[in-house]
């Protein structure tokens, strides 16, 4: 599986390139076209990287023009996050991208997708369930 997977990303990782996205990036602007704008702090913790982690990917997302940051006015020391319409065309785009990769497969895409999201949902289930460790997000990009 490791290696279906490395194949699979390094493919769509070049296809994303040239829209100005990488595979973290898209991980983002699908949360952030999902759930809406939050905070960049937020939008961290929801996909479980550092904060310092998520800067940088946002920092090539907004120079692409795919997201904004404008600072909050609840928090003057936090930014909310927001998907322009840039972002929401990169998104569609990096759906069918997916697709695409996959496509050259003798598999059915949406078959592979349900079966990896139930594998995906039943081991954050027991990530979630060891001690000292908190619950993935169910309806994150990664499981839908």
């Amino acid at each position: 599986m490791s290696t279906a997977a490395r194949l699979v990303e390094h493919s769509w990782n070049e296809k994303l390139g040239a829209i100005g996205l990488t595979h973290a990036g898209v991980i983002a602007i699908e949360v952030l076209d999902a759930q809406g704008p939050m905070t960049q702090a937020q939008l961290a913790q929801y996909v479980r990287v550092q904060a310092q982690t998520m800067g940088k990917t946002l920092s090539r997302l907004e120079a692409h023009g795919h997201i904004v940051r404008v600072r909050s006015t609840s928090d003057r020391r936090s930014h909310v996050v927001s998907l322009t319409e840039q972002g929401k065309e990169a998104v569609a785009a990096a759906v069918e991208m997916e697709r695409s990769v996959l496509a050259s497969a003798s598999i059915d895409p949406d078959l592979l997708r349900q079966e990896l999201q139930a594998v995906v949902r039943e081991l954050a289930s027991q990530f979630a369930n060891s001690p000292g460790e908190g619950a993935l997000i169910e309806n994150s990009p990664s499981t839908r």
